[in-house]
């Protein structure tokens, strides 16, 4: 098993221990600080994922934007090209259910501009504080990220930082990580 492999692993593990209560009060703490951010309440449209099993809620999130009368786009994965389109969504009935139980915008969304994006929130699994992280695999952020100019910020659990990571040359840091105890402005 690859290095990788072995970190996911191991990570997936630890996240799946965090108790409700615990996974409940860290993600609205690590939401609070992004609502406190000038990154958040500069950004008009907003891109990020639909959580799933023990990542960060952003369920909160996209609901405190629509709120706050920002435009929520989510991504959609093209799988031969292993691509991401971002579409717009104005309420979770406009998503679907597709692989690993995933929640994406049905096909009928209309796509952006990615450099329409102002503050894209970045998954991973562990992260290092100079904004390196390790995603799910497949490398559809990492070609996202090579030519998008936007703020990135990623949302993680304090336990989700780590001191190492494999770095590849094709590997984007994102500018802040944002955890229940800290925000980290990354110095990649």
């Amino acid at each position: 098993m690859n290095k990788k492999k072995q970190i996911r692993k191991k990570m997936k593990s630890s996240l799946e221990e965090l108790e409700k209560l615990v996974y409940e009060q860290s993600s609205y703490l690590i939401s609070k600080r992004l609502f406190e951010l000038e990154d958040w309440r500069n950004a008009n449209t907003i891109g990020i994922t639909i959580s799933n099993g023990t990542e960060v809620d952003t369920w909160q999130i996209i609901r405190r934007a629509w709120t706050d009368g920002k435009r929520i786009v989510v991504p959609k994965c093209l799988t031969e090209s292993k691509e991401l389109l971002f579409k717009q969504i104005t309420d979770f009935t406009q998503l679907e259910k597709v692989f690993f139980g995933l929640y994406e915008p049905k096909a009928e969304q209309e796509a952006i501009d990615k450099h329409q994006i102002d503050l894209l929130i970045v998954p991973g699994l562990a992260f290092m504080k100079d904004g390196y992280r390790l995603g799910f695999g497949g490398g559809y952020y990492d070609r996202f990220l090579a030519d998008y100019k936007g703020n990135t910020v990623s949302l993680a659990f304090q336990r989700q930082l780590v001191e190492s990571l494999p770095i590849e040359d094709f590997d984007k840091p994102v500018k802040k990580i944002i955890t229940d105890q800290e925000v980290v402005v990354c110095h990649a």
